[in-house]
């Protein structure tokens, strides 16, 4: 019995060691703003989308981030927006998305998940066409934390717990490409998204350094 009421005292202790932990925030590795991401990637030219006002900022919870518009040789643009979190918590956490494009018009009809190559890996992101009227968009994204990338909002969730109890850190990140279809066919979305993608594949890996692992 003494065996074990000293195990069940040992578990507590443990129990509240992590929750003790969970709730005292880590200092973040040093990292850039935002704004020092390269304006130039390989062909493709960028300048800023304007700041965001400060209710929108102020809804998404947001500590650093940058909205851009990236012009390619062929004179299609992309848009690219990267938001980061220092730390998620109640009302300032990442958001999906599909709860933010349906209040500007846009209204996602298909929703798939694309598996980018990078480097010797790969990663997969969400794919979503987005429609308004007879404009369509290809819109690329995911979350990513810790050297860790994922498409599923719920699993970025489930992380966020996890790193919380294991280092106290609540760190990450929404990084969004979207891509304009040059016409409402299957085609033009296809080029869209291919063009989207070569996009992600010069971006992602300049991240690492602005997203700590």
């Amino acid at each position: 019995m003494l065996i074990r009421i000293a195990i069940l005292c040992s578990l507590l202790i443990a129990a509240a060691a992590i929750v003790a932990r969970a709730h005292r925030p880590q200092p973040l590795p040093p990292r850039p703003a935002l704004a020092s991401l390269p304006m130039t990637m390989g062909s493709w030219i960028g300048r800023d989308a304007g700041e965001l006002s400060d209710q929108i900022v102020s809804a998404l919870g947001v500590d650093d981030y940058t909205s851009r518009f990236y012009s390619g040789p062929d004179g299609n643009t992309l848009s690219l927006y990267v938001g980061f979190y220092g730390a998620q918590r109640q009302g300032a956490s990442i958001h999906s998305p599909l709860n933010c494009l349906p209040g500007a018009g846009w209204q996602p009809v298909r929703h798939e998940f694309l598996k980018i190559p990078v480097g010797d890996s790969a990663i997969q992101v969400n794919r979503i066409v987005i429609l308004k009227g007879r404009a369509r968009q290809v819109v690329l994204y995911w979350y990513q934390s810790h050297a860790r990338v994922t498409a599923s909002e719920y699993r970025a969730k489930m992380y966020s717990v996890l790193d919380a109890l294991r280092t106290g850190r609540t760190d990450g990140a929404l990084v969004r490409v979207i891509s304009p279809a040059a016409a409402p066919d299957q085609a033009a979305e296809e080029a869209a998204a291919q063009r989207a993608a070569t996009f992600v594949q010069l971006l992602y890996p300049l991240l690492g350094a602005y997203i700590p692992e």
